[in-house]
């Protein structure tokens, strides 16, 4: 199989697929079911794992990583991890809101669609090597979260959160883009292995080079809604579908963080000590400010917005660990995050409903008492986001920690163990109100709950079972996040030109020389 081809074989699945769905849906008569469409969306997202799976195989028999597109494109053990999430992401997505759109006014052909591209554009991230690159994934995955978070048009609330997540994401895009500018000026290239080795060599622009680094932070701080950078989160998420924002804060935040370990590990590693005393920072600020915030919420989507800015930062103080236990511990997180709080999300569409009828944790009074199962499922998920043993989060935060402090930021680590004590106040109180009967008997009335259909319970069950596996039998996980980290940080053999790394060519080292 040609390399290019081989390379993005995940994305040219999701692609066809999505463009199949586009194609078939204005056949179908209106008022029909658009179920079909959307288990060919589901089918070309187990696909699309597959291929990746098989693209590991492939890297494995031929111990190298899969080069594409003049080296702009690298598919290795990393990137294998992150498209095998992206892809179990988007399973479970779809999987809950196989019946969520599909209504006459749900255009659910164009939802299933645009879920698929934005797939495509996140798994493009984790494997792009170059950053000119990386913009163009952030793009496609961008646009299409933009519109998936107005779907729901005769919501006013959900147009205001697609407006304002549009505004500020290209106000974050431009941060990136002069950051690619300013890294292009400093080393002469935008290639993330030609910068690493520009500024290995030496450079007579250090600080221009942090600044580029600052500013690419900055735009993807945006992406993982990072404190300071979290002042859509809220709104956006209150605003947008359940399901959308399941998806949302899941697969395109595995995506940036996946860039950014890339760009910091692979590309600055030279200047180490000044963007782990940054990340640093931020950490802090967002595990501080997400689960102060999420305290004084009543919206159950507000506080879960707030609790995936504190997760954010849970995330961050990996990266202030030694390389390989930090890559292989974000990653594992990564993993831990998106399985439990996809489901939350799951458990929160289904009983919400469409129309989102409750929204408060007051709302959610006695809930588990009338839907046992979904009860119990939410139940578990919030555990696991505090962190309790024989949990994904247990394990996840547990593994994080451990590596920050051998990393020396014990500090940092103990604000993150205050933080995880400062969230189990809001976790708690959704948790009781579950399980409290209403005192009014007449307002059970007013929640009228769908039943649970066979595809969302099939997507709970494998969230459930996926937080579960990650807490008590992590091994196998593990494994993955250590082969990626080894793979991401072995010396990299990308074919260069002489139009890619014109800074390094200079100094008349032999890693860069013509084709």
């Amino acid at each position: 199989m040609n390399p290019n081809t081989l390379a993005l074989l995940p994305e040219i699945i999701l692609t066809v697929a999505g463009v199949l769905i586009m194609v078939a849906e204005p056949c179908i008569a209106p008022g029909k079911s658009r179920r079909g469409l959307g288990w060919l969306a589901i089918v070309s997202a187990a696909a699309s794992a597959v291929a990746s799976v098989y693209q590991l195989n492939v890297t494995r028999a031929t111990l190298a990583p899969i080069h594409a597109f003049s080296g702009t494109i690298q598919v290795d053990a990393f990137s294998v991890f992150f498209h095998l999430l992206i892809a179990g992401i988007v399973v479970v997505s779809l999987l809950g809101s196989l019946d969520f759109f599909d209504r006459p006014d749900g255009h659910a052909g164009e939802y299933f669609a645009l879920v698929l591209f934005g797939a495509v554009g996140m798994m493009f991230m984790t494997s792009a090597t170059e950053l000119l690159m990386v913009f163009v994934g952030l793009e496609i995955s961008s646009i299409s979260s933009y519109i998936l978070c107005g779907f729901r048009k005769g919501i006013a609330t959900g147009s205001e959160s697609s407006l304002k997540y549009f505004l500020l994401g290209s106000f974050s895009t431009a941060f990136f883009l002069y950051g690619i500018a300013l890294a292009f000026g400093a080393t002469g290239s935008t290639s993330i292995a030609a910068i690493a080795m520009a500024l290995s060599v030496g450079t007579n622009t250090p600080h221009l080079a942090f600044l580029a680094l600052g500013m690419i932070v900055i735009g993807l701080g945006f992406k993982v809604s990072a404190a300071p950078f979290h002042v859509w989160t809220p709104d956006v998420y209150q605003g947008a579908p359940a399901p959308v924002v399941g998806l949302m804060s899941t697969g395109p935040k595995a995506a940036a963080f996946a860039v950014l370990i890339r760009i910091t590990f692979i590309g600055f590693p030279t200047i180490e000590h000044r963007w782990a005393a940054l990340l640093w920072i931020l950490a802090a600020l967002s595990m501080t400010i997400g689960n102060l915030g999420a305290l004084m919420q009543k919206n159950v989507k507000r506080m879960l917005a707030y609790s995936s800015i504190a997760h954010a930062g849970y995330l961050l103080a990996a990266f202030t660990a030694l390389p390989s236990r930090g890559i292989s511990a974000a990653c594992f997180y990564t993993a831990t995050y998106a399985a439990m709080n996809v489901g939350a999300f799951a458990v929160v569409t289904q009983l919400a409903g469409y129309d989102e009828h409750h929204r408060t944790v007051e709302d959610f009074t006695g809930a588990a008492l009338r839907r046992p199962w979904l009860g119990a499922l939410l139940s578990f998920f919030l555990l696991s986001l505090i962190g309790i043993p024989f949990t994904g989060g247990f394990f996840g935060k547990f593994y994080v920690f451990t590596a920050v402090v051998g990393g020396g930021h014990t500090w940092l680590a103990i604000v993150g163990l205050l933080n995880s004590g400062l969230a189990c106040v809001y976790y708690l109180r959704l948790l009781a109100a579950l399980y409290t009967r209403h005192p009014h008997e007449k307002g059970n009335d007013r929640a009228v709950f769908t039943k649970l259909s066979l595809p969302a319970a099939l997507g709970l069950a494998g969230s459930a079972l996926a937080t579960l596996a990650l807490g008590i039998i992590p091994g196998r996980t593990l494994d993955l996040t250590n082969a990626a980290a080894a793979d991401l940080l072995a010396p990299n053999t990308a074919p260069y030109t002489s139009a890619n790394c014109p800074a390094i060519q200079s100094s008349n080292t032999p890693d860069c020389q013509p084709e």
